[in-house]
């Protein structure tokens, strides 16, 4: 019953706003942060309401829909599942509240962010593998209209670009989904008949088809290199709140996907294919990193690192189901892959919403165009240099305690991977620092010398997010016990 009201008071929400004309700006936003918040404190309830000790997945809910073809309605969690559940209820929270100029149609931008809110909820909560591909391709259809309506530069070019390339990859998945579901003896798409199963174990070449075709789709999702160009474009051209989502929210869903679909349904072939999978996750660490050291582009800086970070994430999933090494290791990096997630999403999410303010303040990303904004904005100042050390995995912060897990386990299965990969730690510093350098030291240009620090909401928002990756960087024992309890059920059971 909680995670249903999780997922669906969103869904409610957006339905009120997007019958009730009535509504104005401030109404619109009040309902809208109300039915987020409702969702977040669900989920809330349901992590301190986990049983760590309990079966792998709780606050289970089910409701027969098509029994003929093993369809029902079904949700429920695991820890992985509630941390990057829990994370993402928050960013959306966070992406409402944050002042957005709606252009005249505040109503109809507050109900497609809460529409895809619920629907982004759905891919992490439901335990049906229909329903999963369904909330997984419905999450497309709301960024579109984010991007398409409420973007700049080239917005209706980028939505198109990235609705398309992203169908197709949803197309790739389903035909591996259809493959997994006819592989049955009983034809289901319960996900925990499928984990239990495991029917494609030594499955051979049919095995293989279906395990590319799930992870082709993933992959264009998480986005992986050379399956990453829809991905730089459909950010600088979106707002800033439907950025932060993007990056903090939609990508996860393919790093999400790849543990809960081939990892925990096809182990034996996952292994089989998991070193060319840490490799091309090694390639997307390097590329990722370097690309975003050339960019002059602030927003596209940010979201290259984007394939930079989700690099690591992967490389934790591919070590997490190769059979070398101890069940330790390989936990290890599958829970540093679990906090990776949750890191980028709040990190991340944190760094596009500042750049939404650069743009409200002067219509520009070009990083050459500002300088010597320490002094005039210092609290932006703050947020961004501590957000930027959080991304680039300084000690103390979220990143650093994710790259520390996904390495270590990594150097225990694939040691050459790991020292290559830190080369993209390097790099990321490197570009972070850049960055900070153009944007807030030397002299002050005077077209910005009316440039506004951030508001009193702004701040506090991000405040909010700061001291989240504060605290998973300080204190991490509450998020690692929660994914750890999970995680070693998954790689155990292997």
């Amino acid at each position: 019953m909680i995670l249903s009201l999780a997922l669906f008071v969103p869904l409610l929400g957006a339905l009120v706003l997007a019958g009730g004309a009535r509504w104005n700006a401030r109404q619109s936003r009040l309902i809208a942060a109300g039915a987020a918040a409702v969702s977040l404190l669900a989920l809330i309830v349901a992590w301190l309401t986990f049983d760590l000790g309990g079966p792998l997945f709780q606050h289970v809910a089910e409701v027969e829909w098509v029994p003929s073809l093993g369809v029902a309605y079904r949700v429920g969690v695991d820890g992985i599942a509630l941390a990057v559940a829990t994370m993402s209820a928050l960013l959306f929270l966070a992406a409402i509240l944050f002042p957005f100029d709606t252009q005249g149609e505040a109503r109809q931008y507050y109900a497609w962010l809460l529409f895809l809110q619920g629907v982004s909820l759905g891919v992490f909560l439901v335990l049906d593998l229909l329903l999963f591909y369904v909330f997984f391709d419905l999450t497309l259809v709301g960024m579109y209209f984010l991007i398409g309506r409420w973007g700049h530069g080239n917005p209706q070019l980028a939505a198109f670009k990235f609705f398309v390339y992203t169908f197709a990859g949803s197309l790739a998945l389903l035909l591996g989904i259809i493959g997994l579901y006819l592989s049955l003896d009983a034809p289901t798409f319960d996900m925990r008949t499928i984990i239990e199963q495991q029917p494609l174990a030594g499955g051979g070449a049919y095995a293989g088809l279906v395990f590319l075709g799930i992870m082709l789709g993933l992959a264009i999702k998480t986005p992986l290199v050379p399956l990453h160009t829809w991905l730089p474009q459909a950010h600088v051209d979106a707002p800033g709140p439907a950025s932060a989502i993007l990056a903090g929210v939609l990508l996860k869903m393919g790093t999400y996907g790849m543990i809960r679909l081939p990892l925990a349904m096809m182990g034996e072939t996952f292994s089989r294919y998991a070193l060319p999978v840490a490799i091309i996750a090694l390639v997307a660490i390097l590329y990722g990193a370097l690309v975003a050291l050339g960019q002059r582009n602030l927003k596209r800086r940010i979201a290259y690192t984007s394939i930079n970070h989700m690099g690591y994430t992967v490389l934790g999933v591919a070590v997490a189901a190769s059979l070398i090494g101890t069940p330790e290791a390989r936990q290890l990096a599958l829970t540093g892959a679990t906090v990776e997630m949750v890191a980028h999403g709040l990190i991340t999410g944190a760094l596009f919403l500042i750049t939404g303010v650069f743009w409200q303040r002067s219509g520009e990303y070009d990083m050459h165009h500002f300088g010597g904004l320490a002094r005039r904005a210092p609290l932006l100042t703050g947020f961004t240099l501590l957000a930027a050390f959080a991304s680039l995995g300084m000690p103390g912060l979220a990143g650093f305690v994710a790259e520390f897990q996904v390495f270590t386990g990594t150097f225990a299965v694939y040691p050459w991977l790991a020292v290559l990969g830190i080369l993209g730690i390097l790099i990321t510093a490197a570009l972070f620092l850049d960055l900070l350098r153009r944007l807030f030291f030397g002299s002050l240009p005077s077209h910005l010398s009316g440039f506004q620090d951030l508001t009193r909401v702004e701040g506090s928002i991000l405040a909010v997010l700061a001291l989240a990756f504060v605290v998973i960087g300080v204190a991490p024992h509450f998020l690692l016990t929660v994914i750890e309890s999970s995680a070693t059920v998954l790689v155990g059971g292997r």
